[in-house]
């Protein structure tokens, strides 16, 4: 797994942290973005405000498709192996532990960049001690790439995987609505969460649908509490 890579690498983990330096996105982003590199929508965030710099780098060295496979990549990896961010949150890095980090998480990538927009980023992150939002900044510049693909986010959570015909009946159906805009197109992202025990709870946009058990048990109870 890529933590103990990592954490193999950096044997100095012991060492006295350096003082945090303020926020600063310098060399990957530092030319003006024109209209055509402008982040199609505002993200928030310590995270946010590293993924939308990450985006106009890369649109401005033509690396988006590259930097895009590779941050999937990494929060593929994010998601894969929890203790990677324990590690890249753990206050006593060295100067050379997030060198040696900084080259195993851009190996892992398995993506090569010739513009180094990627190399550059992920050395910011490390000059700045902000290695610790990597798995959101991962996980926003996603947001960013699907609109700019003119994608919609389409959330599918149920208690159990679902069959992929009764997801695609869910794509089918909710592409004809009103939620999804014309020249859109759907991303399904099925996810599975046990503790809504049965049923969907189905988010589009700003708008959620709850129609799991553990919802309907939610106010069944509260409908006895206010009757008894």
């Amino acid at each position: 797994m890529l933590a103990s890579r990592v954490a193999a690498r950096s044997a100095r983990v012991a060492a006295p942290r350096l003082a945090q330096s303020p926020l600063c996105v310098r060399g990957f982003a530092d030319a003006k973005a024109g209209a055509d590199t402008k982040p199609p929508i505002a993200l928030f965030g310590l995270d946010g405000t590293y993924a939308s710099a990450l985006y106009t780098a890369a649109a401005k060295s033509s690396a988006l498709d590259p930097v895009s496979k590779a941050m999937d990549s990494l929060a593929a990896t994010f998601k894969r192996d929890p203790k990677l961010h324990s590690i890249l949150t753990a206050p006593t890095l060295s100067v050379s532990d997030k060198k040696q980090i900084v080259a195993e998480l851009h190996k892992s990538t398995g993506v090569t960049d010739k513009s180094k927009t990627l190399d550059n980023f992920l050395d910011t992150l490390a000059e700045n001690n902000r290695l610790n939002v990597l798995d959101g900044v991962a996980e926003k510049f996603g947001l960013l790439m699907s609109a700019s693909r003119g994608e919609v986010e389409l959330t599918i959570t149920s208690a159990a995987p679902l069959d992929q015909k009764v997801v695609r009946q869910l794509e089918a159906a909710i592409s004809k609505s009103q939620y999804v805009g014309q020249g859109k197109k759907l991303k399904v992202v099925p996810k599975v969460n046990p503790e809504i025990k049965g049923g969907l709870v189905v988010e589009i946009g700003d708008r959620t649908i709850d129609l799991s058990v553990s919802s309907k048990i939610a106010k069944m109870n509260k409908l006895l509490q206010d009757t008894l």
